[in-house]
């Protein structure tokens, strides 16, 4: 049973999203809407305790060192943001990729992919791969690399480890998707169903960014919508969804296509939750079991 704050919460953020409407933040430009998430993230989203963000570049991508207490040194996190393949940065989602690091006791490399439109398809898939390579380079080793992702991020992640796989380079050793965004032809139920309930995301701005990100490949393309793929070979996959959310059957599909290819598969649905709540943080009960329970599966695949 949703917790007594999510209620609130979930008013709290459709008064937001109305507002914004009204006022014709969807009209407006891309980097000004891109400007007004950061600006709002920046008043918003709080570090954990003693969080270090050390920044970098990778082959001229600005990238971030998350860090936040005793961390294990051999050890990473890649963590590739949300927002549709076209918003949000560093700064939206820089907290709660510090909190995954800090519930699995594990670094975390943060960096900024190219985003959609003036970057469209492949792009993001390339960044993430050369930044993957990168890790390699430095001496990671894939089994000791966790990739996370929440929305378009979670996506990423699976499109990424695809190629990798195809180029049979080593693989990470296990994927956490937030809320992922699989399939980017709306075809699930959860697009009609959830229309009403679901506070952040509506129908018609989710077909306009996968249009943005896709540019002339077709939208059920495998590295699009990872859920069209083969998944074979992938290693074990976290999911975690809400049941208010327009993308819950991204999240349903995802998991029974991982399992019908011989991934291993975590995957919860939480009841009332919307997308990606778990960026809410310390605010919201569910946002914190959410992350713990993300640490708990990460220190479990590193561990084996």
């Amino acid at each position: 049973m949703p917790s007594f704050q999510s209620y609130f919460f979930e008013k709290a953020i459709k008064l937001s999203v109305k507002r914004a409407v009204k006022k014709g933040v969807r009209q407006k430009g891309i980097e000004e809407q891109r400007e007004m998430l950061d600006t709002a993230a920046s008043k918003i989203g709080k570090l954990p305790n003693n969080c270090q963000v050390v920044p970098l570049k990778l082959d001229g991508l600005y990238a971030e060192w998350l860090t936040t207490g005793t961390t294990l040194p051999d050890k990473v996190i890649l963590y590739l943001h949300g927002g549709g393949y076209a918003l949000c940065s560093a700064n939206t989602h820089r907290p709660l990729a510090a909190r995954i690091g800090k519930q699995a006791g594990m670094k975390v490399l943060f960096p900024e992919y190219r985003l959609a439109p003036e970057h469209p398809f492949p792009a993001a898939i390339e960044d993430a791969v050369n930044v993957y390579q990168w890790l390699l380079k430095q001496g990671y080793a894939g089994k000791d690399i966790i990739f996370a992702g929440d929305s378009a991020g979670g996506g990423l992640c699976l499109a990424t480890a695809l190629v990798l796989r195809d180029q049979n380079e080593p693989l990470p050793a296990g994927i956490v998707c937030l809320s992922p965004w699989v399939d980017l032809t709306s075809s699930g139920e959860s697009y009609q169903k959830n229309g009403e309930v679901d506070p952040y995301l509506s129908v018609r701005a989710v077909k306009e960014a996968a249009r943005m990100y896709a540019g002339t490949e077709s939208l059920d393309h495998p590295l699009i919508s990872p859920v069209f793929a083969d998944l074979t070979g992938l290693p074990p996959i976290m999911i975690q969804s809400g049941t208010h959310e327009i993308l819950q059957s991204d999240a349903v599909s995802l998991a029974i296509k991982a399992k019908a290819a011989g991934v291993k598969v975590s995957f919860k649905a939480w009841d009332g939750m919307w997308h990606v709540w778990q960026i809410s943080g310390d605010h919201l009960p569910e946002a914190r079991r959410a992350t713990k329970e993300i640490g708990q599966f990460i220190k479990r695949i590193i561990r084996t």
